[in-house]
């Protein structure tokens, strides 16, 4: 699916190039202005704004790979990016649905959704978030113990202090046993410009502190459009784009080689009526979706977050997750996030994670599309079957059935007289009792005595250090 045609990202890219070189970013820190001047970047005379030269962009584009891989715990590896691939991610909020409440997150809160996520099979990443019972200057690395604690999927800690993300490469080697965290990259970081234009001091310590390493790093452009951008989404996707290449140069010039995400998809729109930002509509998936084919035209990976402007885990939120969600998917968005997302992002609901789960496994068949081959056509096989019509018992279905069509747990079709009979369950009742079964099983250890004692030191040690 594409949304622009090539002239049409050219004529969007020209403009964004035009806004680095006259415009510029605000940069909040000295050594990163330093090393951006003397790669070829212009400095005002106070120094901390920075103008890009077209030229330095496109050297730094040339240095960041097509491709990224996310390996988890299980000896797997994704590998995503311009030349296709799709994984789902879940969510970071401030708050965790409970029915019609909600209240803040707290750290038994994250262990509980994080386990949740990982039994989910189209699942590939969990996220860290805010956690209300530890103070600020430690809930990076405190989160990161329990994502670490409770699955052994891709972890990916958000990012709240300069000094977080060296407490986290140190209890990420503890997981990677002795493996070079650029061969085997367990954890991703990522952090946002201020829009418009403005990378404050945080986002350059996690820069300047990760590089070196070969760490995936996420550069998430989120202009507000009405608000702190234009309101088109033209013209929404024009500063996202130069936002977003000014922070891939940055990275670039740290580390050439360092793999980056592109992301556009974390951009909303300000509705005019009620002033709050909009999340779960059509006009974010399309920012998402066209953030994508920027991407793939810098050759980069992208990224994407899928959310429900809803309070509730209800039939609003699954509409609104199946239409944007589709649109993302099929626009090629390389990291979704949002599994289990409600309420513009603010807001963690299980039953909606479940629900999230089985709506991921719809998009990627979506995806997939049609195979056409001679084996798929299977003339022969229709020549076999014409006259008896019994196409059931032919080694061509039992062979190919699996593989063209999708089951789920929540969706699975059977008769009125089974349903009626377990009492008639609506989707969200499905999905709550989906929900308890999971937390019912017996928890599966994922990391080992020793690693969370090691673990555990690290953030006992940083705790000391920084309160």
């Amino acid at each position: 699916m594409s949304l622009l045609s090539v002239a049409q990202i050219e004529q969007i890219n020209r403009a964004s190039l035009g806004l680095l070189e006259s415009v510029g970013v605000k940069v909040d820190h000295p050594d990163a202005v330093q090393k951006l001047v003397s790669a070829g970047a212009m400095s005002d005379a106070g120094g901390a704004r920075v103008r890009i030269p077209r030229r330095l962009v496109a050297e730094c584009l040339q240095k960041a790979p097509r491709n990224i891989r996310l390996a988890d715990r299980r000896g797997g590896c994704a590998e995503v990016g311009a030349d296709g691939g799709t994984v789902f991610w879940g969510g970071n909020a401030l708050c965790i649905a409970r029915g019609r409440e909600r209240k803040e997150i707290a750290s038994a809160d994250l262990a509980e959704f994080t386990r949740l996520l990982d039994a989910l099979e189209h699942v590939h990443g969990v996220v860290g978030t805010s956690i209300n019972d530890y103070p600020p200057q430690v809930r990076d690395f405190v989160g990161f113990r329990i994502l670490a604690e409770n699955s052994t999927k891709h972890l990916r800690p958000v990012i709240f202090t300069g000094n977080g993300p060296l407490a986290i490469i140190e209890m990420a080697e503890v997981l990677a046993e002795g493996v070079a965290l650029s061969e085997r990259p367990i954890v991703s970081f990522g952090y946002s410009i201020v829009s418009p234009f403005h990378w404050g001091r945080a986002a350059m310590e996690l820069f300047l502190n990760t590089s070196g390493r070969g760490l995936p790093m996420m550069v998430n452009a989120e202009p507000l459009a009405g608000g702190t951008s234009p309101v088109t989404l033209a013209g929404a996707l024009t500063q996202a784009n130069a936002e977003a290449l000014s922070g891939i140069v940055i990275l670039q010039v740290l580390e050439p080689g360092r793999p980056c995400v592109f992301n556009l998809g974390f951009a909303h729109m300000l509705d005019m009526r009620s002033a709050l930002a909009t999340s779960g509509r059509v006009q974010d998936a399309l920012i998402a979706a066209a953030g994508a084919e920027l991407a793939r035209y810098h050759g980069l990976p992208s990224a994407s977050w899928v959310s429900s402007d809803n309070f509730l885990c209800d039939e609003q939120s699954a509409l609104e997750k199946a239409t944007t969600g589709m649109l993302h998917a099929l626009g090629g968005v390389n990291i979704i996030w949002g599994i289990g997302q409600l309420e513009t992002e603010f807001t963690l609901c299980p039953e909606q994670a479940v629900i999230d789960n089985e709506l991921a496994g719809i998009f990627l068949r979506a995806q997939r599309g049609i195979e056409v081959t001679p084996e798929t056509i299977a003339e022969e096989v229709i020549r076999a079957c014409a006259e008896s019509g019994d196409f059931l018992t032919h080694e061509h279905t039992l062979s190919h059935f699996r593989a063209e069509q999708i089951e789920g747990d929540l969706l699975a079709l059977r008769r009125r007289e089974a349903w009626e009979a377990s009492g008639r369950p609506t989707l969200g009742e499905r999905a709550a009792e989906k929900v308890k079964e999971i937390l019912s099983r017996p928890q599966e250890p994922t990391v080992t005595p020793g690693q969370s004692a090691q673990l555990r030191e690290i953030e006992e040690r940083w705790v000391r250090r920084l309160l």
